[in-house]
């Protein structure tokens, strides 16, 4: 395989990775487990996603809102189309949010770093669905601007 490297001398390839796919095609993004807490990680992820010009609603059934946006008690809640399920729960937590990503046809299941199940990523891509395990969207997407945290 012939890959190009990046003119700008960075050793990057201009061959995206999966991780650069999903977050250049995805527009919306559910992100269950949302926290209005501004010191969690849910909510670091969710402002910084949203500032990039995502569309990110927030799954918690015990909030009402987060940052002005309806907070959704589950994903069959939401009323309109997902392309990526961004998990923030345990990983014993995941199998039944997988259920739900298949029941809305969401196209990512993206568990947060630290999050693994491999029984429900599994099932996952059983269902059709593209999943990432174990990575932070907002790390992943500042890589691919070619920030460094």
């Amino acid at each position: 395989m012939n890959i190009e490297r990046n003119p700008k001398g960075s050793g990057r390839t201009n061959e995206m990775n999966q991780e650069e796919k999903i977050l250049t095609d995805s527009h919306t993004v559910a992100l269950v487990g949302a926290s209005p807490d501004v010191e969690r990680p849910s909510f670091r992820v969710f402002s910084y996603l949203r500032e990039q010009g995502y569309r990110v609603i927030p799954v918690n059934p015990r909030f009402p809102q987060i940052l002005g946006e309806t907070c959704y008690p589950d994903l069959a809640a939401i009323p309109e189309k997902v392309d990526v399920v961004d998990i923030f729960r345990r990983a014993e937590d995941v199998p039944s949010v997988v259920d739900q990503a298949i029941g809305i046809g969401a196209k990512v299941v993206w568990m947060q770093q630290g999050v693994i199940n491999e029984a429900a990523a599994s099932r996952a891509r059983e269902a059709g669905l593209q999943v990432v395990m174990d990575k932070c969207m907002r790390k992943e997407h500042l890589k691919m601007r070619g920030i460094q945290e």
